[in-house]
């Protein structure tokens, strides 16, 4: 079988993409049950992690890629404040509205911040280290925020079926938890020959 190319990769990511909007467009999230929506973003961020362990190009791909450029991903999260709007409508609850809403607007300020203020190369891995970890814990907590309220009172969860919420769980969290897993190893094999060296 041949190896995926960067295009092929690409292709891949818009393909998902699509298949998201297609997903939001039919609503097809609204007929599930609540515990799907949260499972399915843990179980499509499973699966890019697993192309990116198993499938060499893949990984490459990903690892070629400027570490900066996977923080500045993270930019899209300012959409939390979108979802704040919707809690004022009444359209999502206050227990995953908020959380959600502010933690992944500060991900994405934070995210501008370690990639533009001026830091030494290990100063910047350092910062984008912990920003990573503030960033991870925020949306699995959102996702498990989801699955709770979800399962408590599915009524109140509808709004991530539409668009262009359902691009949330379906697309855009399950990237978000990949990318901070391979950002996470990606910064520890960097750090790794300096603490060496320090020990």
């Amino acid at each position: 079988m041949t190896a995926p190319t960067p295009l092929l990769i690409r292709l891949g990511i818009w393909a998902w993409l699509i298949a998201a909007l297609v997903v939001g467009h039919f609503q097809w999230l609204q007929r599930s049950m609540a515990p799907v929506v949260p499972v399915l973003t843990l179980t499509l961020a499973s699966l890019v992690l697993l192309a990116y362990f198993r499938l060499p190009p893949v990984r490459a791909w990903f690892d070629g890629l400027d570490l900066r450029a996977l923080v500045l991903l993270h930019v899209t999260r300012f959409v939390g404040l979108y979802v704040l709007v919707l809690y004022a409508r009444g359209m999502l609850p206050y227990a995953l509205a908020v959380p959600a809403g502010w933690g992944n607007t500060l991900a994405a300020a934070l995210a501008l911040v370690v990639c533009f203020t001026p830091l030494a190369p290990a100063g910047r891995l350092r910062a984008i280290s912990i920003w990573n970890m503030i960033g991870f814990a925020d949306i699995l907590l959102v996702v498990l925020s989801g699955l709770r309220l979800g399962l408590a009172d599915p009524g109140r969860m509808r709004a991530l079926g539409t668009l262009p919420l359902s691009l949330l769980p379906t697309f855009l969290a399950p990237l978000m938890l990949a990318i901070h897993v391979i950002i996470f190893l990606r910064v520890r094999q960097a750090l790794a020959p300096g603490l060496r060296h320090a020990s």
